[in-house]
């Protein structure tokens, strides 16, 4: 039942009916036993957003049969009927986007214009994934023996179990469900608990787009997380894992995940450098620090967590960059359209940041600005702060500060350089400032991380692949191979001779494929049909190559014999 404040926050939104409160499980909105609720606080002001179901083992166990029931139909839709699911869908996010906004916004504290632009990147996946569902090709390969030939297709793992956090609590849902979706798979969705709602109203526009009950099911908890998350890894059902979150969490769910032999793809925790050269734009260097810095106020898996500037600029660059701070930060309302960083996600955050940089100063680091909260800000908030004269000594190196903290490194050289900035054991993003192409290149190039900005602050885009290497995790979300993460390739090989059954399973191909072709009744039950593409692909590795070229064929589809011809088979 909607509380008094609950009630508020749907008075916020155009669509009242985006903000629920229950999981979605098999196409239907429940809260499970009943027996057991969660609350959802506002990280900026600590008001009670609403609750949702702490669902246990119990419940999930039923979401994961769901998904394996919904499943054994929908992995045999055609690729066009998923990309028109998603661009639905797309199209649903967009037309709601002040409401998503305003969602994520309560309950992530982002500000506000942060919070539509994180809508307009989570949008930006279901439209990408839309095109690639119809682009996931196969392979007709010429086999070592003469007469034969070798075919691989792409099929959907299967129910695929999805574990996401709370800093990007809309665009790592559609990142991964929107490729999971478009290979044919089923899935479940846990959500973090700190931010549930984003989550849930992308399954009502999921639903309004056509996504069949039982596709997506999202299971929301807050002290079952563990076992939760061990049934999800453990279940025989499950056939792959997609995890964003920490290193740590992610190396316990690999091992629970170890009996099953699950395909994983695993974003985990980051120690991204940031390199300004002496020659950079010390300007655009700046403005790509101020803009992946603070994105999020530093909690961001890709956030710049060590600034190494080289000697010669060092100083200025400083300067000009507390001025920067000082005049495009503005804290406030996160839902006030002049806010431009908010608060950290929890108390428990804030403390990590005060010990990192408490240690730092310990070591004779300098604090340039900030370090020091104020007795009027909110409880989990921690002022834009800048740290100069750090150490790889300091914890600060080794640990993610998810804050608002520059952390300053001076170097001299290229190579001393590239010393520090691999000295980690994550390699998730780096950032590179130079205007020296052969400079660019090279650190690119031998930086020990999965993705690397040159020049730019922004490396997350829905037509790249983003992942990490060492302890970063591995696959790869977004971009050409995004679907692949959740899809099996099979080869088979055939003899390439024209037989009967070829025929007949051309004839099958046409008779099921007729929606993404074209075809004309000539009279007499005869049909004029000029296949597809993918039909010709099909027909051309059936036949061994005598159908390499476009061509119209001919075919009775009121055939009622089991052959075509005389001869061959088996008898």
């Amino acid at each position: 039942m909607a509380t008094a404040t609950s009630s508020r926050v749907r008075s916020l939104l155009r669509d009242p009916s985006l903000f629920k409160e229950q999981a979605y499980i098999e196409g239907q909105w429940t809260n499970g036993d009943g027996r057991s609720q969660f609350s959802v606080l506002s990280p900026y002001s600590k008001e009670y957003l609403g609750s949702c179901p702490d669902l246990d083992i119990n419940t999930t166990n039923t979401a994961i049969e769901a998904a394996q029931k919904a499943f054994d139909d929908f992995q045999h839709t055609s690729a066009r009927q998923r990309m028109t699911i998603l661009k639905n869908w797309f199209e649903l996010m967009r037309e709601h986007e002040d409401d998503l906004a305003t969602i994520l916004s309560l309950e992530n504290g982002r500000p506000i214009a942060a919070a539509h632009a994180e809508i307009k990147y989570a949008a930006s996946f279901l439209e990408w994934f839309q095109g690639e569902a119809v682009r996931s090709y196969g392979d007709s390969i010429a086999a070592s023996a003469p007469g034969t030939q070798v075919v691989t297709i792409k099929q959907p793992v299967g129910v695929v179990g999805i574990i996401t956090p709370w800093n990007f609590p809309s665009a790592m849902i559609t990142r991964k469900v929107g490729a999971a979706l478009a290979a044919g798979c089923s899935m479940v969705v846990k959500p973090a608990a700190e931010t549930p709602f984003s989550a849930l109203a992308l399954a009502e526009l999921g639903e309004r787009a056509g996504v069949p009950a039982g596709v997506l099911n999202v299971t929301t908890t807050q002290k079952n997380i563990a076992d939760v998350g061990k049934l999800i890894c453990e279940h025989p059902s499950v056939k792959k894992l997609s995890f964003t979150g920490s290193t740590g969490v992610g190396k316990i769910l690999m091992q629970q995940s170890s009996q099953s032999l699950k395909k994983l793809s695993m974003e985990l925790g980051g120690n991204a450098p940031f390199i300004v050269f002496n020659d950079a734009n010390c300007e655009q260097a700046i403005q790509g620090l101020m803009a992946a810095k603070f994105r999020g106020s530093g909690q961001t898996c890709v956030s710049p967590n060590r600034v190494y500037v080289q000697k010669g600029i060092h100083d200025i660059f400083i300067q000009r960059l507390q001025q920067a701070m000082d005049t495009q930060l503005v804290k406030g309302d996160p839902l006030l359209t002049g806010t431009t960083i908010g608060p950290l996600i929890n108390v428990k955050a804030v403390e990590k940041v005060e010990r990192l940089v408490s240690d730092a100063r310990s070591q004779g680091a300098t604090v340039v600005t900030g370090g020091t909260r104020s007795s009027g800000d909110p409880e989990n908030y921690y002022p834009p702060t800048i740290v100069r004269g750090m150490t790889h000594s300091m914890q600060a190196s080794k640990e993610e500060l998810f804050g608002p903290v520059v952390a300053i490194y001076p170097f001299e050289s290229q190579q001393e350089l590239l010393q520090m900035a691999n000295d980690a054991e994550v390699g998730l993003g780096a950032y590179v400032y130079t205007d020296t192409l052969n400079q660019a290149w090279r650190t690119a190039e031998l930086l020990q991380t999965g993705m690397v900005g040159v020049n730019t602050g922004v490396i997350s885009d829905p037509v790249a692949p983003f992942g990490g290497v060492k302890h970063s995790g591995f696959g790869r979300e977004g971009g050409r191979i995004g679907i692949d993460e959740f899809q099996i390739l099979k080869a088979s090989r055939h003899l390439s001779t024209l037989q009967p059954a070829a025929v007949l399973l051309i004839l099958a191909i046409t008779r099921q494929s007729l929606l993404v072709g074209s075809s004309r009744k000539l009279g007499n039950g005869v049909r004029l049909y000029t296949p597809s593409p993918t039909v010709l692909l099909l027909m051309g590795t059936v036949l061994g190559g005598v159908c390499l070229e476009p061509k119209y064929s001919s075919y009775n589809l009121h055939v009622t014999e089991n052959r075509l011809g005389r001869g061959g088979g088996c008898a």
